[in-house]
C-alpha cells in the first residue's frame, strides 16, 4: 500500500462527503480535503464543510489552515497537501484525496505546477477597482480555458487569472509544468448523474438555509466587512444581496440553486478533460450500496496491483 493515493472526486453536492467518510475508515487514514474554499476558517454552512459529525467519524485534514482574510493559493495548497501524503507513505498508509476543486486536484495528483509568477501589487490594485464583470469578460478572451473553470463571481481567483495573463503575457492554462507525483495515482470520480445532481443541489441549498447559512454571513459581514473577497463568492454573494435589501430571500434561494448547478456543470467539464477517472455514475439513494461495493472493489483492486 506504500505510495499510493486515492482521489475520489466530482461536482459539488455528488455526496463526496459521505462516501470520503466510508472510504477513510474502511482504510483506517484520515481524509484529505480538496475543495479550494474549505481551507478558510469560519466559512463553514456554506462551503459544505464537514460538520463536527462528520469530523468525528473520520480525521479531515487540509481543511481550516487559513484566515479568510489571507488569500490562499494552488501553490500552498499542493505544498500542504503533498507535505500530508508524505506522512502517510512514510507510516505505509495510503493516502485519501476528496474534493471538487480540479486545479487542486491536478496541482496534487497529477503533478501540475503553478505558474511561477510573483504577485504584482501595482497591477493587483488596478484589477481592484474594475468592476468584476468586466474582469471576467477580459479573461474569458485572454485565457477561455481558465475563465470556464471559474464561478464569475470569484473575484480572487479571476483576478489572480488575470494577473498571471498579463504579467507573464501567456495564459495560465498554457503555463503548466506536469511532473511525476512519485507516488501512484488512481481517481475515482462520482456525480456524472445529471438529473440527480440537480435536484441533490436544490434539497443541499434549501439543508443549508435550515443549518443557519444566513446566520453564518450575518456574522461573517460584522467581523470582517463587505469588501471580503471570500463573501462574493458562490452563496455568499446571493445571500448578501439579500441582507442588502437587494433581493428578497426566494430570490436569493433559487439564484444559489441556479448558480451551484451552473458551477457543477463547469466542474463536470473539467473532470471530462481528464482522461484518467473512474467514473461510478449512479448517485440515486437507492443505489448506494451498490456505489460503495464498486468503489470498494476498485479500490481493494488498487491497493493489491
Amino acid at each position: 500500500m506504500n505510495g499510493k493515493l486515492i482521489v475520489l472526486c466530482g461536482p459539488t453536492a455528488a455526496g463526496k462527503t459521505g462516501l470520503g467518510i466510508q472510504l477513510a475508515r474502511y482504510l483506517g487514514v484520515p481524509v484529505l480535503s480538496a475543495d479550494s474554499r474549505q481551507v478558510y476558517r469560519e466559512f463553514d454552512i456554506g462551503t459544505a464543510k464537514p460538520t463536527p459529525q462528520e469530523r468525528e467519524q473520520a480525521e479531515h485534514r487540509l481543511i481550516d489552515v487559513a484566515s479568510p482574510t489571507e488569500t490562499f493559493n494552488v501553490a500552498r495548497y499542493r505544498a500542504l497537501a503533498l507535505a500530508e501524503i508524505e506522512k502517510l507513505h512514510a507510516a505505509r498508509q495510503p493516502a485519501l484525496l476528496v474534493g471538487g476543486s480540479g486545479l487542486y486536484l491536478r496541482a496534487v495528483a497529477g503533478g501540475w505546477q503553478p505558474p511561477a509568477v510573483p504577485p504584482d501589487l501595482e497591477l493587483r490594485s488596478q484589477l481592484a477597482i474594475q468592476p468584476l464583470a468586466r474582469l471576467f469578460e477580459q479573461l474569458q478572451r485572454l485565457d477561455p480555458e481558465t475563465a470556464r473553470r471559474l464561478h464569475s463571481n470569484d473575484r480572487v481567483r479571476i483576478e489572480r487569472a488575470l494577473e498571471v495573463c498579463l504579467a507573464s503575457g501567456r495564459p495560465m492554462s498554457t503555463q503548466q509544468q506536469p511532473i511525476h507525483p512519485g507516488f501512484e495515482v488512481l481517481t475515482v470520480g462520482i456525480g456524472s448523474d445529471r438529473a440527480a445532481l440537480l435536484e441533490r443541489i436544490e434539497r443541499r441549498t434549501h439543508q443549508m438555509i435550515e443549518r443557519g447559512w444566513l446566520i453564518e454571513v450575518k456574522k461573517l459581514r460584522a467581523k470582517y466587512g463587505l469588501d471580503l473577497p471570500l463573501l462574493r463568492t458562490l452563496g455568499y454573494a446571493e445571500l448578501g444581496a439579500y441582507l442588502a435589501g437587494e433581493i428578497d430571500q426566494d430570490q436569493a434561494i433559487r439564484q444559489i440553486v441556479v448558480h451551484t448547478r451552473q458551477f457543477a456543470k463547469r466542474q463536470m467539464t473539467w473532470f471530462r478533460s481528464e482522461s484518467k477517472i473512474h467514473w461510478l455514475d449512479s448517485l440515486e439513494e437507492s443505489a448506494q450500496a451498490d456505489l460503495w461495493s464498486r468503489l470498494q472493489e476498485q479500490v481493494d483492486r488498487f491497493l493489491k496491483s
